[in-house]
């Protein structure tokens, strides 16, 4: 819906509200119409018996319905108009992998949590759903402690990362042994597992060359960070990775960021609720569980006054999940 469009339709709101209230609308229609238009008004309203009284408050009735739906499309639309704008504003900006690599060669990963998630701590029981022993999926997973903490709780964990450095960082801050094998379907790709209890298995990758006939699929996924960090261009790709690698009882918690892209460029990047939807909503099931209020020091040295944090379970249509 463009801006014309919506003019028109407040435009229309506006005569409604006017007409519906009794209150006199004036338009330039140029003289000689408008003189006609006041005399077939005037002739109308003398030929008005009190027989039509019910039809005109039935009418009356309509009419007020008819202006609050243009009035709610209005806004509306004027919404979606403004949340474009914003997206536009990172639409072109692009990080190239060098650039993370080159981020974590120089400690640079004011990103990294050097403690559980509470997103996820706090929503951990609706992504189990009272099931055990849960494979899951961590996109572009750092060094990311929630790994070990699942873990130790009978979960296990497959991830994926393009730093090696960081793998490693993982493993040895985590005091955990590990092997290191190539990956034979991704060229110069290896993976990284807990030695003995393999259990945590982590692949140094693109993600995007990453997909289900090299893992399988999961029974859940923990975004902490992966859908805000990809370059915005990329996303209805990264949407359809992510979809792939859903089973179908998987139930997939994401984190996303709302702050005014005109204040900061990212990463990590604005993703409305709205995008969320349109990404995951043909497929899946997306509700919001919960959205708080995360601004810190942190953000604002970026430059930014407000700065908000959602969580959403993303699952599959008409599977075990949703029950």
């Amino acid at each position: 819906m463009n801006d014309d469009f919506t003019g028109c339709l407040l435009v229309w709101c506006g005569f409604l509200n006017s007409w519906v209230n009794g209150i006199p609308v004036k338009y330039n229609l140029g003289p000689s119409l408008s003189s006609r238009v006041d005399q077939r008004a005037g002739d109308r309203a003398r030929s008005t018996s009190d027989r039509y009284a019910p039809r005109q408050t039935a009418m009356r009735a309509t009419d007020v319905l008819l202006f609050s739906l243009l009035c709610h499309v209005a806004a509306g639309s004027s919404a979606q108009v403004n949340i474009s704008r914003m997206l536009g504003q990172q639409a072109e900006r692009v990080m190239a992998l060098g650039e993370w690599e080159e981020r974590w060669q120089q400690d640079r990963i004011g990103f990294h949590q050097p403690t559980v998630h509470r997103m996820l701590e706090k929503n951990l029981d609706k992504v189990l759903n009272g099931r055990t022993g849960v494979r899951f999926f961590f996109p572009l997973c750092g060094k990311a402690i929630d790994m070990k903490w699942l873990a130790d709780q009978g979960h296990s964990v497959v991830g994926v990362e393009i730093s090696e450095k960081g793998i490693q960082q993982f493993f040895e801050e985590n005091n955990m042994t590990f092997s290191e094998e190539p990956v034979p379907e991704i060229p110069g790709a290896k993976v990284f597992r807990q030695n003995p209890e393999k259990n945590i298995s982590l692949y140094q990758c693109d993600l995007f060359q990453f997909s289900s006939s090299i893992a399988g699929r999961f029974g859940a996924i923990w975004d902490r960070g992966s859908l805000v960090a990809i370059n915005p261009k990329d996303r209805e790709k990264y949407a359809a990775l992510i979809v792939s690698l859903m089973d179908n009882d998987c139930r997939y918690l994401l984190d996303t960021f709302l702050y005014n892209p005109d204040q900061y460029r990212g990463p990590p990047f604005f993703v409305p609720d709205e995008q969320v939807r349109s990404l995951f909503g043909s497929s899946c099931n997306v509700e919001l569980l919960q959205s708080v209020d995360a601004l810190t020091d942190r953000q604002r040295d970026w430059g930014l006054d407000s700065f908000m944090e959602n969580i959403h379970l993303i699952t599959l249509k008409n599977s075990s999940a949703t029950k």
